[in-house]
């Protein structure tokens, strides 16, 4: 049994932490700690969780405590720098699930985040947590990077076509578009719903930052050829949808192609091969990450979505966990796959 810590947990993506854990067997206790809704209670702001959670008092993050076995870090881009370096110096294990350490280069995060990296040693010592592909070394670490959800729905969907056949591969162009919810609940009026409501719109094209995430880990399995991301925002609440468009030299059989991912993710519990695209609403509410291959000649188009708040961040934080102490991937989210 252990014991956890969530900071920043009054978000959405703590929200599901908070459900997750609660529901874990091998977790004994957890706190939740934060800056400004520090002394609410945790049903003043998750009234939904009525029986769920207990109605807690939320700490002061400028009052943590480091009795905790492992912190969840959940805060805006520029403030887990300010914990994160505190925790793993003291021994304890982390996994955070904002953007500060999934770069692995201080240049890199100081250019697509606008901030400084005041702790850029530790980008070396981070683990990418991909939890569907970088099992071996997401066991027994001590410091997990959450991939981004854009990331993970991308990653998951080409890792193993590369992996594969990059060699063969011309280019790579990924679309994807998501629910509102991926912004955070910060109020903003591109997010009302009259604005969202029968739109959808295209933003920060070739500008966005999981791009340089997504092209980082596709170059460590052979990425060497051009590949383009574009995202949308669609009038729905939570969601990633993307698809690939592969160009290739010669034609590579379907068959062959999704033999390889079948054997890839043979000992995945949540990647679910789909025979057809799979649809949104499949994936909602859940930690599964659903993907069809489609071959036509010599182009190769994937489509893979997943649910951002549980598999893009919540979720996944909470199958990394599980790794990371050596326990089964479904502890605490097995009733999704029950659903």
């Amino acid at each position: 049994m252990i014991s956890v810590g969530i900071i920043g947990g009054t978000g959405y993506t703590g929200k599901y932490l908070l459900e997750f854990i609660k529901q874990h067997k091998n977790i004994a206790d957890y706190t939740i700690y934060a800056n400004s809704s520090a002394g609410s209670k945790l049903l003043d702001i998750f009234p939904e969780l009525l029986g769920v959670i207990e109605n807690k008092t939320i700490q002061s993050v400028k009052e943590l405590s480091y009795a905790h076995d492992l912190y969840f870090v959940s805060l805006p881009h520029g403030e887990s720098l300010k914990y994160i370096p505190t925790l793993l110096a003291k021994g304890i294990k982390v996994i955070d699930l904002g953007g500060d350490y999934r770069l692995d280069t201080k240049k890199l995060y100081d250019e697509w985040y606008g901030f400084e990296h005041t702790s850029a040693n530790l980008l070396s010592q981070k683990v990418y947590g991909l939890a569907d592909l970088n099992s071996s070394k997401i066991s027994g670490s001590n410091f997990i990077s959450n991939p981004g959800c854009y990331p993970t729905s991308i990653l998951l969907a080409l890792i193993p076509l590369i992996n594969n056949y990059s060699d063969n591969i011309i280019s790579i162009s990924s679309v994807s578009y998501s629910g509102s919810s991926g912004a955070g609940k910060s109020a903003k009026t591109e997010l009302l719903l009259s604005e969202l409501d029968g739109n959808v719109k295209a933003y920060n094209i070739n500008k966005h930052r999981h791009q340089p995430e997504i092209e980082q880990e596709l170059t460590k399995y052979g990425m060497k050829f051009p590949f383009a991301f574009t995202t949308h925002l669609l009038p729905i609440a939570r969601g990633i949808y993307s698809t690939s468009t592969i160009h290739l030299n010669s034609a590579i059989s379907e068959f062959e192609i999704t033999e390889k991912y079948l054997n890839e993710y043979a000992n995945s519990i949540f990647v679910r091969m789909r025979k057809v695209p799979p649809e949104l609403k499949w994936v909602v509410n859940s930690n599964f990450c659903d993907i069809n291959i489609s071959v036509k000649e010599k182009t190769v188009v994937i489509t893979s979505t997943i649910d951002n708040l549980i598999k893009g961040a919540s979720g996944q934080a909470v199958q990394n966990m599980n790794r990371m102490f050596g326990w089964d991937d479904s502890l605490g989210i097995q009733k999704i796959i029950e659903n």
